[in-house]
């Protein structure tokens, strides 16, 4: 596995890499790397004959500054996972090398970034889409892989993609899971051992939902979710919205769409988890 850190190494591999007819995956990452991404880069070093790995913890998109500062930052621990997994080259820019200049574009994604994520951080996705397009055009991959928690991000990068018209397959990969239910993510880490203990109840309470779908209104069930988990100590949901799975749009009866998702947001003490459960899906 080969380790780069600037765009004129990068280029100089994929360039030969394309010469020999090789069919690139790539995996965009902000590092602080668990079994959710290696799942990731496990299905991208399968699928191509060469698995890139972009680990970049893109400023552009945090609109709280403390939270971009408080980060975990583990590219050592990263490449060594990102090696066993068969990954074949890992890119970790600088700041100075992905942004030379104030990237300026503001991205029109439409309604898929006006609600849930989109409405509550104002920006974020317009720094997504700014990396992941910088990204796109630097590695210009076949097939890029995105995981399924970020279930509203995935949409993001799709429209992205469209608009732009890049030449790449958006694989999306099912949600990955601690043997208690919850969803990885990078932020675990960050909660307490009470915090960690309590905060599987997010994805009980949403797999528990599931069952009253058969006899509650979609509120009934929304409000089930949120009073459940409000009533867990430390546990606060920002939001939770059950949505046409592609348009991202809030659905009111469940006939309204045949593919409905329930996106959710908790903070846990300090720490922001996210998870997502399908309830239809034709």
């Amino acid at each position: 596995m080969r380790i780069v850190e600037n765009r004129k190494e990068l280029h100089a591999y994929l360039a030969q890499a394309r010469a020999d007819k090789k069919q690139i995956g790539f995996v965009p990452t902000m590092g602080a790397l668990h079994k959710g991404h290696v799942s990731l880069v496990t299905r991208s070093a399968t699928e191509n004959d060469e698995c890139v790995v972009s680990v970049f913890v893109n400023p552009t998109q945090f609109n709280d500054k403390n939270d971009l500062s408080s980060y975990p930052r583990t590219l050592e621990q990263d490449c060594a996972l990102l090696e066993a997994a068969g990954c074949t080259l890992v890119f970790a820019p600088s700041e100075e090398e992905m942004y030379p200049e104030v990237d300026t574009r503001v991205f029109d994604l439409g309604p898929v970034a006006q609600v849930m994520e989109g409405a509550r951080r104002p920006g974020h996705f317009n720094g997504v889409a700014q990396v992941v397009s910088k990204l796109f055009e630097l590695v210009t991959p076949t097939n890029a892989y995105f995981g399924e928690k970020d279930f509203q991000q995935v949409a993001i990068i799709r429209e992205m993609t469209k608009q732009l018209k890049f030449d790449v397959n958006i694989i999306s990969c099912a949600i990955v899971r601690e043997t208690d239910g919850l969803a990885l993510s990078s932020r675990n880490t960050r909660l307490t051992a009470e915090q960690r203990h309590k905060a599987p109840v997010i994805a009980a309470t949403l797999n528990e939902s599931l069952q009253l779908k058969e006899t509650k209104s979609v509120q009934e069930v929304i409000d089930f979710v949120i009073s459940t988990l409000n009533n867990v100590d430390e546990m606060e949901v920002e939001y939770y919205e059950i949505v046409d799975g592609i348009s991202m749009q809030p659905i009111k009866a469940w006939s309204d769409s045949t593919y409905c998702v329930g996106c959710i947001t908790v903070y846990c003490g300090k720490v922001r988890l996210i998870d997502n459960i399908t309830y239809t899906r034709d």
